[in-house]
């Protein structure tokens, strides 16, 4: 069970998730694989708290550092080390699954398939803090956004726009 708050953000309405003084849930209405299977109570943890304040830095155009956050995605090893991967794309910058397989395969001294990676990405349960909207597909096409191509291409402009 997590518990749950909402967030009315320029994108709609997210959903927050937290458990134990941490995020393991950050969901734009209409998401696919929204609440991940999860049973989601109303409540209140400081960890629903610290990620409003940092959405509100966010969307006032401010670039706060998701280590400022207790996150705690759920989801296979493979899945977080690609979600860690994401952490390290910086705002306003962006990079491909297949160049995020190729920093994996190395870290990891295994070949790790695009496609394998962009499941993971895909699958990340923190959206906008651990920032998948920053990974584009070969040639940098705007591909699989599980908040709508929109919603990526908006957050893409939001952090190219200067503070």
């Amino acid at each position: 069970m997590l518990l749950t708050a909402e967030y009315i953000s320029p994108l709609g309405k997210l959903t927050l998730a937290a458990e134990g003084g941490a995020l393991k849930g950050l969901w734009i209405e209409g998401q696919k694989y929204f609440g991940a299977g999860y049973e989601l109570v109303p409540g209140e943890d400081g960890a629903l708290a610290a990620a409003r304040g940092w959405l509100d830095a966010y969307f006032r155009g401010e670039r706060p550092p998701a280590a400022e956050l207790r996150l705690a995605p759920e989801g296979t090893e493979f899945r977080r080390a690609v979600w860690e991967l994401l952490l390290e794309i910086p705002y306003g910058e962006t990079s491909t699954y297949g160049a995020l397989a190729d920093e994996l395969s190395a870290r990891r001294g295994a070949r790790c398939p695009a496609r394998a990676v962009g499941g993971a990405v895909g699958h990340n349960p923190i959206s906008i803090v651990i920032p998948c909207h920053r990974v584009l597909g070969a040639g940098g096409s705007l591909t699989g956004y599980a908040g709508g191509v929109e919603r990526k291409s908006w957050l893409l402009r939001h952090e190219a726009s200067p503070a």
